[in-house]
């Protein structure tokens, strides 16, 4: 199993900090945070881990060449940026001749109090290797934020449900639930296929949601909402969330 890691963004949220050293970097502990990320997808499975990175963010290949982890690295540069969809896309050439799912994990996203990305696997197993996405619930007011899943009727079960659709940042009225997709993906290497002509959609960004909601037209797709918590790490205060989570841990 593969697993790939968008991580070239620019991490505005968390500027000045972001100016000297890349989000994915920032200290979890005594290991960066990006560390932690690989470690839970090769502890799931993963043989090789795809790391999406930038030329501005030589530091991230210096800490793994200090720190080699327990499976092959492979790094992808994206130069230009437009959109998590954008980012995925940049290794297409590398998951072409893939049949297993790909296990997809955000850069800038922790999770604590379990594997998430191994249950996951468990989830997909137990159904035919069908692609599966991490979910959470979030507040009502928040959905604008994130890409929102509407679930088969009598399909949920309280943490794993079919999708039917999947909608990136809706409005509050148009919000089809308040589950949200929560930095965890692992999805059948069609999507690829999908994102080589995706639009752009919301922010005029090439959006993985969008390619995902396409793809249920012949694959089916599972939600699965983890018991772990999620921590965004791109804003200083999901960081200072993790640290008290994960810092005495890593």
């Amino acid at each position: 199993m593969k697993a790939l890691i968008p991580a070239a963004g620019h991490g505005t949220r968390f500027a000045p900090w972001t100016t000297l050293i890349p989000k994915e970097m920032l200290p979890v502990g005594s290991r960066p945070a990006i560390a932690l990320i690989v470690d839970e997808a090769i502890e799931a499975g993963a043989d090789e881990v795809v790391i999406i990175t930038s030329p501005e963010k030589p530091l991230l290949k210096k800490w793994f060449e200090k720190e080699p982890p327990k499976a092959k690295l492979t790094w992808v540069d994206q130069i230009d940026r437009h959109g998590l969809g954008h980012a995925v896309l940049q290794a297409a050439e590398i998951f072409e001749n893939e049949k297993d799912p790909i296990l997809i994990l955000l850069g800038d996203a922790l999770v604590s109090g379990g594997n998430a990305s191994a249950e996951m696997m468990k989830v997909s197993r137990e159904n035919n290797g069908a692609s599966v996405i991490g979910c959470e619930e979030v507040p009502r007011e928040r959905v604008s934020r994130y890409g929102i899943m509407k679930m088969a009727e009598g399909s949920f079960d309280g943490r794993v449900f079919t999708l039917e659709d999947i909608v990136e940042k809706p409005s509050l009225e148009e919000a089809p639930s308040n589950i949200a997709v929560a930095g965890r993906y692992l999805l059948d290497p069609a999507v690829f296929s999908y994102l080589k002509d995706q639009r752009a959609g919301v922010g005029g960004e090439i959006q993985l949601t969008d390619a995902i909601r396409r793809m249920l037209a012949e694959k089916k797709v599972f939600g699965y909402v983890y018991p772990g918590k999620r921590h965004d790490i791109g804003n200083p205060q999901g960081y200072f969330k993790a640290l008290e989570a994960m810092g005495e841990n890593s």
